[in-house]
């Protein structure tokens, strides 16, 4: 049996603000294997973000044990919890984070630039991953050239270029309309089922939630429901319209732009 990517035993983390104490996880205990797609939901306060933040290794709990590939990461050293966060885990987030100056490819070789990569391999990596989410003729364009699920695409392919065993998403398609958010979903799904990356995802959006294979649902810091996703809705089984607002925009802006 192969070991588990994340595993977590009656994690709880509390907050002290002032003379009082806030919990914002409690008694949490959650296995997601290789190669799962897990939708996180709840109401804002529920726990959520803490557990994300967690599993990001970008906080530690109070309470309870994470173990990340097997290892456990609870109490390591914050150099050691920043080279987990640089080789096993991506991030994605609602908001895109790209440098406005950068084109595409320079935006996905940053998590690179910095680890004495030669820049013949940065470029070569940057273009895999910009073709794993179909943006490879776009990659000399800047932010303020592509739509908003296209600059999406580009944070996607940057949390990938160095091959991490675990995606974590944060309400990725908050800021997309709904023929965007589905692509979006789509990349997700295939990274998940081709290339065998473990999908943790936050969504306040229901049909969101049923792109992923398992929904696991907060309140007051409790997980109170983990359960398979029913009728899994699959980006390729989808039937689109020619083309939705965003699109069309992203279309009359590239006219602009290109002669």
């Amino acid at each position: 049996m192969s070991t588990p990517v994340i595993e977590i035993d009656r994690l709880g983390k509390t907050y002290h603000l002032g003379e009082v104490d806030v919990e914002a996880l409690k008694d949490v205990s959650l296995t997601i294997g290789t190669q799962e797609f897990v939708a996180i939901m709840g109401a804002s306060g529920s726990g959520k973000s803490t557990l994300m933040n967690i599993l990001g290794c970008l906080d530690r709990p109070t309470a309870g044990v994470y173990r990340l590939d097997g290892n456990d990461v609870s109490r390591m050293s914050k150099s050691a919890l920043a080279e987990i966060r640089r080789t096993k885990i991506g991030f994605v987030f609602q908001s895109y984070n790209l440098i406005p100056r950068m084109d595409a490819q320079e935006n996905v070789e940053l998590p690179m630039l910095y680890e004495g990569i030669a820049s013949s391999t940065r470029r070569e990596k940057a273009r895999e991953a910009l073709r794993a989410v179909g943006l490879q003729e776009r990659a000399h364009h800047l932010p303020a050239q592509m739509s908003g699920g296209q600059q999406q695409r580009v944070a996607i392919a940057r949390s990938i270029v160095n091959s991490p065993s675990l995606l974590l998403a944060d309400e990725p398609t908050g800021n997309l309309d709904t023929a965007a958010s589905d692509e979006i979903m789509g990349i997700f799904q295939n990274l998940n089922d081709e290339r065998g990356i473990t999908v943790v995802l936050v969504t306040h959006e229901p049909d969101i939630a049923t792109f992923a294979k398992r929904i696991v649902r907060f309140r007051d810091g409790r997980l109170i429901l983990d359960e398979p996703v029913p009728n899994r809705r699959q980006y390729a089984q989808i039937k689109r319209p020619a083309a939705s607002a965003e699109h069309a925009a992203s279309a009359v802006a590239q006219e602009r732009i290109e002669p």
